[in-house]
C-alpha cells in the first residue's frame, strides 16, 4: 500500500507540473497576442504544437494562415447570388448550419455569410462548385470561430490556395502520389489494396479535400488543424492519411468483407479518432516524415500553391510510377550527413560494361539480366546484397543505409530488367524502395551541373571505375572508350562488393561482409599546408568582389519581383530587430527596376541577410521579401554616380564562369557602413567554412574514401554553398 500510495503521488505530481506548464504557455501566447505582431514562429515557440484553447483559437489561425489584417475581399463584389448551382450552394448551406448549434435568430445571416463566400470564390476563381468537392466541411471548422464574413472568407481561400492539393478529384495526382507513400513505407498493405482494387481516392477523397472534417467531430477536427497550421507543411497532411491507415493495418488485412463494405470501413475510419489520440498520431507522422525522402516533397511542390506556380507542371505520370522517385542530388548528399535521417543503399541495375566504364562509387551493383538469364545466381546476389546492406549500416559504412534506391542507365529502352527487379523487391514487400530519378544519365548531369572535375578529368571519390580508367563525364555510361589511366585511387567499399560477386566461389557472402568491415580503416596522412597550394578549379574566376558596378551591368535578374504576396510571410519588424541573431538593421528602400521603391529593413545574421519590406496599410509588419545566404554573394557593387544605390548579386559557378541567380537593389542612408558590415560578416562566413573544410569534416571524407580531394569534398556537401567555397580558395590563392 505505502509503494502504491507513492506511485499515485508521483502521478499526481506529474499532473500538476504538466497543467501548470499548460497554463504558463497559455498565458504567454494570450500576452503575446495582446501585444501585437505576433508571427507564426512566436506562435510555434509558446505551444509547442498542442492543442490551443478555444477563445485564442481564431487570433492563431489567422496567422497562421496569413491574413490577418487582410483587407475585404468581397467588398468590391455586388453580393449577386446567381450562379446556375446557387441552389446546390444554398441547399448545402443550410444542411451545414442544420448540423450546428446555432441560435434560431442567427441562422439566416450565417447561411449568406457562408452561401456569399462559396459564391464569390466560384466567381472570382472561375469554378464551377459541386458538392463532392467538400467545400461545406472546409467551413464548418472556420464557422466555429465565428469570423466576419472577409474574414471567413480570407481564411477560406488561404486553406485552399496553400493546403488543398491540385486535382483533389477522382483520379487525380494527390493520390497516385499517396499511393507510393504508402507503398514506401508499408509494401504489404499497400499491396493488399492494389489487389483488391482500392485506390486512395476511393477512401481518402474527403480525407484530403477536407482535412478530415467531412468525418471527424468538432473538437477532434480543431485538434488536428491546431497542430496542422501550425507545421506550415501542406504535405504533412499526407502523413496523417498515412498513420491513419498504418494503426489500421491488422484490421484491414484481416478483413474478408466485399469491397465497397471495405472502403466503407476506410472511408470511416477517422471517425473513430478522439482527442487523446491526436498528440500520438502527430508524433507518428512526425516519424514517418522523417523517415521519408526529400525528394517526395521537393518533386510534387507544384501540387500546392497559387495556380501560377503550377504552371510548371511535371510531366511525370504518377499513375505509372512503379515506387517513389529520388533524385540524384539528395542521394548524393544523405549519405554524407551524420545522425539520423533517410539514408541510401544505392544498387546499380545497369549491365556489367556499364557498370564497369563508371559508376558512383558507393553503389552496389547487380546485374538486373541476372534475373532472365542467370535465376540462381541472381537469387544469391540479392541474398548478398540485403546482407551488405545490413552489415554497412552496422559498420557505419559511407555505402550503408537503411534505404534501397535502384538505378538504371536513365533510358527506358534499357532499365526494362531493372523494373522487374524493382517490381520483384516490392513484391517482397521490402519498404524504402526507391527509383534514382532519371538514372545514372542524372548523375552525370548533375556533377557536370556542379562542375564536378579534378585531376585527370576523374570524378574523385564520386565517380568509380572497376576497369582501372577514367572517363570523361559525357562517355561514363554505356560504351567504355578506350581511355587509360594508371589505375590508382582507391577501390570503394561497393567496387570490392562488386568483385566479390562477380566471382563463383561458395564464399561470395563472406567475402563481401568482409569487404565492408575493412573499409573503415584509416589512412595515416595529415592535411598540410601543401593541399591549400595551387589552383582548385580549372578555369575559374575568383567571384566575389566588391567594387563600382559598371554602367553597362546586364546581369538584370530581380529576384523580389517574381515573389507573391500570397505566400510571403508578414511579421513584426521591431520583434524581427529585437532577435539575438540579427547583427546588424539597415533602413533602406528596396529598388525596382522600374524605379519603384518600397520602404525596408536589411537585417544581417551570422549567416543570412533578410530584407523585410515594409506593409504600409499594416504599421509595424512587413513582409519577408527575400532571404539571402550570405556565402551566395558573389558581388556587391554600387553606381558611381550614386554611390548610395548597392546592387547585391547572388549566383553560383560554372564551367562557362559566374552565374547570376538573382539580383537585388538597395538605397541605403550611409552605404559605406552598411556595405563594409555586410562585408565583415560575410567573411566570417567563409573563415568558419574554411576551418570547417580543412579540419574534421576532411578526415572523415579522407578516412572513407582514401586519397580525396578536398575541393571535391566541399563541392558535395556545400552544394548550396558553392560560392562560398570557391571564395575560400581564392583567397587562399591571393
Amino acid at each position: 500500500m505505502p509503494h502504491f500510495q507513492t506511485e499515485m503521488n508521483y502521478f499526481r505530481a506529474l499532473t500538476i507540473m504538466y497543467t501548470t506548464g499548460q497554463q504558463d504557455r497559455i498565458k504567454d501566447l494570450a500576452d503575446a497576442l495582446e501585444e501585437g505582431g505576433c508571427d507564426l514562429e512566436t506562435v510555434r515557440n509558446i505551444i509547442q504544437g498542442r492543442q490551443l484553447p478555444a477563445d485564442l483559437r481564431a487570433k492563431v489561425w489567422k496567422i497562421a494562415l496569413n491574413v490577418v489584417g487582410k483587407g475585404d475581399s468581397l467588398a468590391s463584389w455586388d453580393g449577386s447570388l446567381d450562379l446556375p448551382e446557387q441552389s446546390i450552394i444554398h441547399k448545402d448551406c443550410q444542411e451545414l448550419i442544420d448540423q450546428l448549434s446555432v441560435p434560431e435568430e442567427e441562422k439566416s445571416v450565417l447561411i449568406l455569410d457562408i452561401e456569399s463566400v462559396i459564391t464569390f470564390y466560384c466567381k472570382s476563381r472561375n469554378v464551377k462548385y459541386s458538392s463532392c468537392l467538400g467545400w461545406i466541411h472546409l467551413l464548418k471548422p472556420l464557422v466555429h470561430l465565428h469570423l466576419p464574413r472577409s474574414d471567413l472568407y480570407n481564411c477560406f481561400y488561404a486553406i485552399m490556395n496553400k493546403f488543398i492539393p491540385r486535382d483533389c478529384f477522382m483520379k487525380g495526382r494527390p493520390f497516385h502520389l499517396f499511393r507510393l507513400l504508402l507503398q514506401y513505407h508499408e509494401p504489404e498493405l499497400c499491396s493488399f489494396l492494389d489487389t483488391k482494387k482500392m485506390t486512395p481516392d476511393s477512401y481518402a477523397l474527403n480525407w484530403l479535400g477536407s482535412l478530415f472534417s467531412y468525418y471527424c467531430s468538432a473538437e477532434v477536427t480543431q485538434a488536428i488543424w491546431d497542430g496542422y497550421l501550425q507545421q506550415a507543411d501542406p504535405f504533412f497532411i499526407y502523413f496523417l492519411m498515412l498513420i491513419i491507415l498504418v494503426n489500421a493495418k491488422d484490421v484491414i488485412l484481416a478483413q474478408e468483407s466485399d469491397k465497397e463494405e471495405m472502403i466503407k470501413f476506410l472511408e470511416t475510419s477517422p471517425a473513430n479518432l478522439d482527442l487523446e489520440d491526436i498528440e500520438d498520431l502527430f508524433s507518428l507522422a512526425q516519424y514517418y516524415c522523417s523517415k521519408t525522402p526529400a525528394s517526395f516533397r521537393k518533386d510534387n511542390h507544384s501540387l500546392f500553391g497559387s495556380s501560377l506556380l503550377g504552371l510548371k507542371d511535371d510531366d511525370t505520370d504518377l499513375s505509372q510510377a512503379l515506387c517513389l522517385a529520388v533524385s540524384v542530388s539528395e542521394i548524393l548528399q544523405a549519405n554524407q550527413q551524420q545522425g539520423e535521417g533517410v539514408r541510401f543503399f544505392v544498387v546499380d541495375c545497369r549491365p556489367a560494361e556499364q557498370y564497369n566504364a563508371g559508376h558512383l562509387s558507393t553503389a552496389f551493383h547487380l546485374d538486373s539480366d541476372l534475373m532472365l538469364q542467370n535465376p540462381s545466381e541472381f537469387a544469391q546476389s540479392v541474398k548478398s546484397l540485403l546482407e551488405a546492406q545490413k552489415q554497412s549500416i552496422e559498420s557505419g559504412s559511407i555505402a550503408g543505409g537503411e534505404h534501397l534506391c535502384f538505378m538504371g542507365s536513365g533510358r527506358e529502352e534499357e532499365d526494362m530488367y531493372m523494373n522487374m527487379v524493382l517490381a520483384h523487391f516490392l513484391q517482397k514487400n521490402k519498404e524504402y524502395v526507391s527509383i534514382a530519378k532519371g538514372g545514372f544519365m542524372a548523375l552525370q548531369q548533375h556533377l557536370a551541373d556542379i562542375n564536378v572535375e579534378g585531376p585527370e578529368n576523374g570524378y574523385g571519390h564520386w565517380i568509380a571505375s572497376t576497369s582501372g580508367s577514367r572517363n570523361s563525364i559525357n562517355s561514363v555510361d554505356g560504351d567504355s572508350p578506350n581511355g587509360s589511366g594508371d589505375g590508382k585511387g582507391v577501390k570503394s567499399l561497393v567496387n570490392k562488393m562488386t568483385v566479390a560477386l562477380k566471382t563463383k566461389s561458395v564464399n561470395v557472402k563472406e567475402k563481401v561482409i568482409s569487404f565492408i568491415e575493412n573499409t573503415s580503416t584509416p589512412v595515416d596522412r595529415h592535411v598540410s599546408s601543401s593541399d591549400r597550394v595551387g589552383k582548385p578549379y580549372r578555369g575559374v574566376k575568383p567571384v566575389f568582389s566588391i567594387g563600382d558596378e559598371e554602367e553597362y551591368d546586364t546581369d538584370e535578374i530581380d529576384s523580389s519581383s517574381m515573389s507573391d504576396d500570397d505566400r510571403k510571410e508578414v511579421v513584426n519588424i521591431q520583434t524581427w530587430i529585437n532577435k539575438p541573431d540579427v547583427k546588424y538593421n539597415f533602413p533602406c528602400n528596396e529598388v525596382k527596376e522600374n524605379g519603384h521603391m518600397f520602404p525596408s529593413h536589411l537585417l544581417v545574421t551570422a549567416t543570412h541577410m533578410y530584407c523585410l519590406r515594409e506593409i504600409p496599410s499594416r504599421k509595424g509588419l512587413a513582409y519577408i521579401q527575400s532571404r539571402q545566404a550570405l556565402n551566395s554573394v558573389v558581388k556587391i557593387t554600387s553606381k558611381k554616380k550614386h554611390p548610395e544605390l548597392i546592387t547585391f548579386k547572388y549566383g553560383n559557378s560554372n564551367t562557362s564562369g559566374i552565374e547570376i541567380l538573382a539580383v537585388e537593389r538597395y538605397l541605403i542612408p550611409n552605404a559605406g557602413d552598411a556595405t563594409k558590415a555586410i562585408k565583415q560578416q560575410i567573411m566570417k562566413v567563409l573563415d568558419a567554412l574554411e576551418r570547417f573544410l580543412f579540419g574534421s569534416f576532411f578526415y572523415y571524407n579522407f578516412f572513407c574514401f582514401g586519397e580525396v580531394f578536398i575541393i571535391k569534398v566541399s563541392l558535395f556537401h556545400f552544394n548550396a554553398a558553392l560560392m562560398g567555397v570557391i571564395c575560400i580558395f581564392a583567397r587562399a590563392d591571393a
